[in-house]
């Protein structure tokens, strides 16, 4: 499970980062695995791929989950 940031601050939903990858807004994934191999930096940027994250913060309160999903056409949030 990957942290996630909003313009530089955590979500309060998943309907947030689902709004803000929408309209085009810097959403970043946060890195979080002790193993490495985890995508760390703006979803913009990412490789095609799935993206799980976890939020508002991976470490203290884990209320919401999601995948974002990268691919050719498009982001999309699930």
């Amino acid at each position: 499970m990957q942290g996630i940031f909003i313009e530089g601050r955590r979500p309060k939903s998943k309907k947030e980062v689902r709004e803000a990858l929408a309209s085009g807004g810097a959403v970043r994934l946060e890195a979080t695995s002790w193993f490495g191999d985890e995508y760390q930096g703006p979803v913009a940027s990412a490789p095609v791929g799935e993206y799980y994250f976890v939020g508002p913060d991976p470490h203290t309160k884990r209320s919401f989950y999601g995948t974002i999903k990268v691919t050719p056409q498009g982001v999309k949030v699930s």
